[in-house]
């Protein structure tokens, strides 16, 4: 009978048992509580996680942990970028679409007045070259208003009228393109098309139109990205995705268009997030792989992919292959280096998330690209440039999923809500908050890694010369340069000391250190030099316990456990 009501279990008295339950409840309530109000705990499960669910923070806090126990992307950050020195500030535009001329300038100038740079703007193949292979006359019924906003019944329209008009104001406002050239015309497709998106029957037809654009915009446009989504459906069209056919097109356009101008330079289309393996998407790993096995690693000077952040927030930390989330591209940085690209940078041609209303009977396909609030979207949308600006040195221009539609034509399709503004240029809370953050007057932060000089920098002009000034998240920083001419004194002032000089002398390109043992946290530091050509890039290395954190925290929990269990088995054995 002593045996049954034993006063020990698994070796311990209960009394102690007892204890450890009420400390380990109290523990537990501690945590909720600091989950439900957004304590301590809460910041940095989100900083890893992404979430904002306690529940999935809990779950995504292991699963982040046991990140640690698989080898992680290898993305080279110190690797000498080329066409990376520039300002990451993007947007996706639908300019064409917008009928009226004065609609078109003023989103332009909406544009320019948020800080964005660039624009990823659609060179529509069946909008510019609509009949027959070299025919560029609008015949259309309802065709598009010219530029003095009439067309008169006998009037011949010029298919280039609407995107030359694009690309004066882009000139004028002191924006660059990106110019997409995808969706074909229907006579170039295979006969019996239905799939609009589908690749012409010839690709030289595409070859073709692309060195016309490229011709015609010499000088003013240096940006073509060849097609779009190639490995997703819809578009390669109704058939199997071929990374092969895909790698062909894109060789061929790349050889023809530095014919044209060896200075243009040609982005990948943006290869889609996805897992799958069914033949009518491709799962983009294996995607990429097979393009650099067809070749196409000499084929493009950027590689271009979606940026999405779906169902989690941009500090989603989380690293599986079969996860597709925001910080997804480093595996893909991670295939490029493996195939001997590490010089070539990732361009972002689509991040967003969907601020969709909730409403299943009105919207189509609501959860397809996650559901967030409009304040999430909000102030996510900054976040997402900053964790890039600060901890992926390789990812140059990130083009934000979209500005305006013209019009409430796809209001019931869930991709509409992306929107930055309303079709009567309504500006929502996600436009807001990215106007906010680009055109701040403080520098914006980068880390660790061999960034642009141009990223994130403070740039103020003044006679004779030029001041840079950066947040640096880090230790030690050097400045890199090509070879110069002549030799050049470049001014420092690391925070609120007096400045000082150092001249780079003329010769090969190297590296000089321009800050060094800084302490943890962020500084500031200004670069001054008359003239900034050839000083392509910061060197950051961050020597602070920070780097370790990870580790440490895995490493603390795991011989936590062990020693737990250890101390069991001591104890269980002297009360034995």
């Amino acid at each position: 009978m002593s045996k049954l009501f034993s006063h020990t279990l698994f070796g311990f008295r209960l009394r102690t048992l007892a204890i450890l339950a009420a400390l380990g409840l109290a523990a537990l309530l501690a945590l909720a509580a600091d989950l439900h109000f957004h304590g301590q705990v809460y910041n940095l499960f989100w900083n890893v996680t992404g979430e904002t669910k306690p529940a999935k923070q809990l779950l995504g806090f292991g699963q982040y942990l046991v990140r640690f126990t698989r080898q992680q992307p290898d993305t080279e950050p110190y690797a000498a970028f080329e066409h990376n020195n520039v300002n990451p500030f993007g947007v996706n535009t639908f300019l064409e679409q917008e009928v009226e001329p004065e609609k078109r300038e003023r989103q332009v100038q909406m544009i320019a007045d948020a800080g964005f740079h660039w624009i990823r703007q659609q060179f529509t193949w069946q909008d510019i070259e609509i009949d027959h292979k070299g025919n560029f006359i609008d015949r259309r019924e309802g065709r598009d208003l010219n530029l003095d906003g009439v067309v008169s019944a006998d009037e011949e329209v010029s298919t280039w009228e609407k995107y030359d008009d694009i690309v004066r104001l882009t000139d004028e406002y002191g924006l660059e393109i990106i110019a997409r050239l995808s969706t074909p015309p229907a006579w170039s497709q295979p006969e019996g098309t239905t799939n609009g998106f589908t690749p012409p029957a010839d690709f030289q037809d595409y070859v073709d139109f692309a060195t016309t654009v490229a011709a015609r915009y010499q000088g003013r446009i240096h940006h073509y990205q060849i097609w779009n989504e190639p490995n997703l459906y819809p578009e390669w069209g109704d058939q199997t995705v071929n990374a092969e056919a895909y790698t062909d097109l894109l060789c061929r356009t790349y050889t023809a268009l530095k014919a044209v101008d060896p200075e243009i330079v040609v982005i990948t289309g943006a290869i889609g997030p996805t897992i799958d393996l069914s033949g009518t998407n491709a799962y983009d790993l294996l995607y990429l792989q097979r393009m650099y096995q067809a070749g196409a690693g000499d084929c493009f000077d950027v590689l271009s992919v979606q940026g999405y952040g779906l169902w989690s927030g941009p500090t989603d930390r989380r690293l599986r292959q079969v996860t597709i989330n925001f910080p997804r591209q480093e595996w893909i940085r991670d295939m490029m280096v493996a195939n001997g690209d590490a010089d070539k940078p990732i361009w972002i041609s689509e991040v967003a998330w969907d601020p969709v209303p909730y409403s299943p009977t009105t919207i189509a396909d609501l959860d397809r690209y996650g559901i967030v609030t409009m304040d999430e979207a909000a102030a996510w949308a900054p976040q997402a440039y900053e964790r890039a600006l600060d901890e992926w040195p390789w990812v140059g221009v990130m083009a934000y999923w979209y500005f305006k539609p013209a019009d409430e034509t796809n209001i019931g399709q869930s991709w509409y809500y992306f929107r930055l503004v309303e079709p009567d240029f309504t500006p929502t809370p996600v436009y807001d908050a990215l106007k906010a953050y680009i055109t701040g007057t403080q520098p914006k932060t980068i880390g660790p890694g061999r960034h642009g000089t141009v990223s994130g920098a403070l740039i103020q002009r003044e006679a004779g010369a030029e001041s840079r000034t950066y947040r640096i998240d880090g230790t030690d920083v050097s400045l890199c340069y090509a070879a110069l001419d002549t030799p050049m004194a470049v001014y420092i002032q690391q925070g609120d000391t007096n400045p000082h000089s150092i001249t780079l002398p003329a010769g090969e390109e190297s590296c000089v250190a321009v800050a060094e043992d800084l302490g943890p946290g962020t500084h500031l530091l200004t670069l001054t030099a008359p003239e900034w050509t050839g000083l392509d890039s910061l060197a950051i290395v961050d020597r602070t316990w920070r780097t370790a954190l990870p580790w440490l925290l895995a490493g603390g929990l795991a011989a936590f456990g062990i020693l737990i269990v250890l101390g069991a088995a001591v104890v269980g054995r002297f009360r034995a």
